[in-house]
């Protein structure tokens, strides 16, 4: 007993042996991208209502306009040399480039291939990989992914259209099931998207965040250079047990399988308090990183976690532009103080 909570408190995977498979998506890739379509695309597109630009941010700014200084134009905007040959303040206008590439860091290790209901972790990653390439791709931007299984297997190279995003969705669907047993090194996955994304992208790290530890450092040096969002998966039951009596477990990557007695209520508390546990470190981590984070769990809805997901950027982005706004207003003897 001893080992296997020493084991939850590193939040190894767990399964129950013996389960019947949760359901995966059925049908082709266009079947399943059709369904998407119909109904997720269509919610989403009538609740971000063009939104969908705060999912990411673009390489860079143009200058677009120059225009005389109005009442509340960003003073760091004011074009001096134009300001003093014209006698007026001018201000620069500036267009943003949206046209960015976004890559998709899938893992698809053993410990992502489950769930507890109606769906498992990988076929939520599914869905939404396929639901947001689809959307940035149908807005002209291009999207690439790397697929990690026991390693980079695979690198889809970043392209447009319906043709590309199919697809991305096909190469998750028809992957080999992984039969050696190792930990996930989420590591390497982000050193080796550090190396191939060299122009400044939007990266999507879509994982359940089950791995062996030394992920931070390089997930915050990516987010240094790229927009990072973690796209984390989750399943009820790694967060809290339910009274199933004696049952086995299994760990879905080393495939070591011992009995535990689920109807010790003491035992449930101890397996929800190291979950708890690992769940404030996982995000704490996250937050250090510099990233933001996207929970999406098996028994959760996936337009309502986008929705909420968005509205959260777009309202730290406006709270941070209005401080960064009143910070540049100040008098400079209150600038410090501030």
């Amino acid at each position: 007993m001893l080992n296997w909570l020493r084991k939850s408190a590193r939040a190894e995977p767990v399964e129950v042996a013996g389960r019947a498979p949760a359901g995966r998506a059925s049908g082709s890739a266009d079947q399943v991208l059709r369904r998407l379509e119909w109904t997720v695309l269509r919610r989403l597109d009538g609740l971000l209502l063009g939104d969908y630009r705060t999912l990411m941010r673009g390489t860079g700014m143009d200058l677009a306009d120059l225009r005389e200084y109005q009442h509340h134009d960003d003073v760091r905007h004011i074009d001096w040399n134009v300001t003093a040959r014209l006698q007026t303040p001018h201000v620069r206008v500036f267009t943003e480039d949206r046209e960015m590439a976004s890559w998709f860091l899938l893992d698809l290790s053993p410990s992502v291939d489950f769930g507890s209901g109606n769906q498992r972790k990988s076929q939520v990653s599914a869905e939404f990989v396929t639901v947001l390439a689809r959307v940035l791709t149908r807005h002209g931007n291009r999207v690439g992914a790397m697929l990690y299984g026991t390693g980079v297997d695979t690198v889809i190279p970043a392209r447009g259209g319906r043709g590309h995003v199919l697809h991305l969705l096909h190469a998750m669907q028809t992957r080999p099931a992984t039969t050696t047993s190792s930990s996930t090194r989420l590591d390497e996955l982000l050193r080796s998207a550090a190396n191939l994304v060299r122009r400044r992208s939007t990266v999507f790290v879509v994982s359940d965040f089950i791995c062996e530890p030394g992920w931070e450092k390089p997930l915050g040096l990516l987010a240094q250079k790229h927009e990072v969002v973690a796209v984390r998966l989750l399943d009820p039951l790694e967060l809290e047990l339910p009274d199933l009596g004696l049952i086995p477990i299994r760990d879905a990557e080393s495939g070591e399988q011992l009995m535990v007695d689920t109807h010790d209520a003491g035992f449930r508390r101890r397996f929800a308090r190291i979950a708890a546990q690992r769940e404030a470190d996982l995000r704490q981590s996250l937050a250090r990183a510099g990233v933001d984070s996207l929970e999406l769990s098996t028994d959760g809805d996936l337009v309502d976690a986008v929705v909420r997901f968005t509205d959260m950027r777009k309202r730290r982005r406006q709270a941070s532009g209005a401080s960064r706004s009143a910070q540049t207003q100040l008098p400079t003897h209150l600038k410090a103080a501030a």
